[in-house]
């Protein structure tokens, strides 16, 4: 007897559950460009309070007066007020700095000691002017604002200097204890809560030591914590306040003081804590030890270069790597803190001179080349604890990204317990969703569209920027040229956009099909 072998094949469809998310827009603003006058536009995020747009008109050269327009918007990118200033032609812009209160300018009158501030008050629009007197030849690189003090740094006869400026009696005194050479500051950090000034400074005397330097609000010197060591160099260092009594150190570290790194560090300190830090509480955390570090390669690249990785642990010999780290402010977490870190290099082209003769040539490398722009390779996120251990870590790949400037161009919203990670790109917006070491979405873009009509078409979009707004809001911004009817005619318009976007994260439902097979 023979058996007829029948096949039957019964597709079973089992439910589960799938992250999807959506970017949309939620809301534009534009803001028509006047082609004949040359004017610059900067957003200042206000979280729920809304945005405020500064337009700069002038004051990019002496005697050229600058002036300002400031237009606060809602969540809805509805005009909530707006005000003006006008400098007198003395003053030129240098740097701004805002809280949660005002915004601030800080003008400098060129080849004089004098300054002038400006205060915004983010919530009417009412402004202030202080005028004073810096030390004369002064160079200013950062500007920071406490109540009613403001803090200047930047350059003396090459050597760094701090000064605070007091907006009541105009009175100015110079932060001891960082006038000498080989100094660097890395930055100027402010404690509402304390009413304190953290001055953090690079020196590559001694070893190659990162301090901070705490001063009272009236510049008194109250203690200086330095760091150093012979195999960890510490690069930079931000300052975010975990409890009334601590704060956090966190940021990149080399092996032989330079900017190249060859991981990130945290380490707490305590609030009057004086004197060298302890190494040993310190931790390192090696770019090889991160669990996504490598995410941004090719597949294949990837798995060889873990496994280099691992046949070096195997034979007890390190593997360090060198990369420049953009690193971000800390975010504050339940957990502790979040760190967002950009990898980048800058990029170099061809010959400068190629017409010119009789120019002496000290070097292929000082004639041919000359720098051209920053590439971003990829960008890293890392959780930590409040005793600053790591928590996990991922990364978002940016294979296609380039900047004149060295800007912070990826933006992290934390929804529940994942991160959107995005950056914008040639009129969009790309994506990725990670949850702790996990990717959950990878690869994503959205297009930044004008509007409902489809006529409209987007012919150049320059100077593109994101920020995390709030919530699930980002806040898109640049300039584009439009044509709103290319039947009608090509005639862009020039406009700064601002473009609300939400992504939703939700769970959907995804069928797979199972396949049973039987036979008799």
């Amino acid at each position: 007897m023979r058996y007829r072998i029948l096949l039957s094949t019964c597709w079973l469809l089992l439910s589960t559950l799938s992250v999807y998310g959506q970017m949309e827009r939620a809301n534009r603003l534009e803001l028509p460009i006047n082609a004949d006058n040359s004017e610059s536009f900067d957003i200042t995020t206000l979280g729920l309070r809304g945005v405020l747009v500064t337009v700069r008109k002038g004051g990019f050269y002496p005697n050229d007066p600058a002036e300002f327009r400031f237009l606060l918007h809602n969540t809805d990118l509805k005009e909530f007020w707006s005000a003006g200033f006008k400098s007198d032609g003395r003053f030129e812009p240098r740097l701004s700095y805002h809280n949660d209160d005002f915004l601030y300018w800080l003008f400098s009158e060129d080849n004089t000691d004098n300054i002038q501030i400006l205060r915004v008050n983010l919530l009417d629009g009412t402004t202030e002017t202080f005028e004073g007197e810096l030390l004369d030849g002064m160079t200013m690189s950062h500007f920071k604002v406490l109540d009613n003090q403001a803090y200047i740094g930047g350059t003396h006869n090459t050597r760094p200097v701090v000064m605070s400026f007091a907006f009541f009696d105009k009175t100015t005194k110079v932060l001891p204890g960082l006038y000498a050479n080989h100094i660097e500051i890395s930055s100027i950090e402010v404690d509402p809560l304390r009413r304190e000034v953290h001055v953090l400074v690079h020196t590559q005397k001694k070893g190659c030591q990162f301090s901070v330097r705490s001063y009272s609000y009236d510049a008194r010197p109250l203690r200086t914590l330095e760091f150093g060591g012979e195999d960890h160099k510490l690069v930079s260092g931000k300052l975010l306040t975990v409890t009334d009594d601590e704060l956090l150190l966190i940021g990149n570290y080399s092996t032989d003081c330079t900017p190249y790194s060859q991981g990130i560090y945290v380490t707490r300190i305590g609030h009057g804590e004086t004197g060298p830090a302890d190494a040993d509480r310190i931790q390192f955390v090696e770019f090889s030890a991160l669990k996504n570090f490598f995410k941004y390669l090719k597949p294949k690249q990837q798995e060889k270069m873990l496994a280099k990785i691992d046949k070096r642990k195997q034979e007890n010999r390190d593997t360090k790597f060198r990369y420049r780290l953009l690193v971000h402010d800390p975010i504050a977490t339940d957990e502790g803190l979040m760190l967002v870190a950009e990898v980048f290099y800058p990029q170099y082209k061809g010959t400068a001179l190629p017409y010119v003769v009789n120019v002496p040539r000290v070097g292929p490398a000082a004639a041919d080349r000359y720098f051209d722009t920053y590439r971003y390779t990829h960008a890293i996120v890392c959780g930590f604890d409040k005793q600053g251990n790591l928590l996990w870590d991922n990364c978002l790949p940016i294979p296609d990204l380039e900047s004149a400037e060295l800007t912070e161009m990826v933006q992290v919203s934390q929804q529940q317990d994942k991160l959107v990670m995005a950056y914008p790109y040639k009129g969009e917006i790309k994506t990725e969703v990670v949850q702790g070491n996990k990717t959950i979405r990878e690869g994503e873009t959205f297009s930044l569209k004008v509007g409902t009509n489809d006529r409209q078409k987007i012919t150049d979009s320059e100077n593109e920027n994101l920020a995390a707004w709030y919530g699930q809001y980002f806040l898109a911004c640049g300039f584009q040229k439009i044509v709103d009817d290319p039947n009608r005619g090509f005639n862009p318009r020039e406009v700064f956009y601002l473009n609300k976007l939400t992504y939703s994260i939700a769970d959907k439902p995804v069928e797979e099909k199972v396949g049973n097979r039987s036979g008799k």
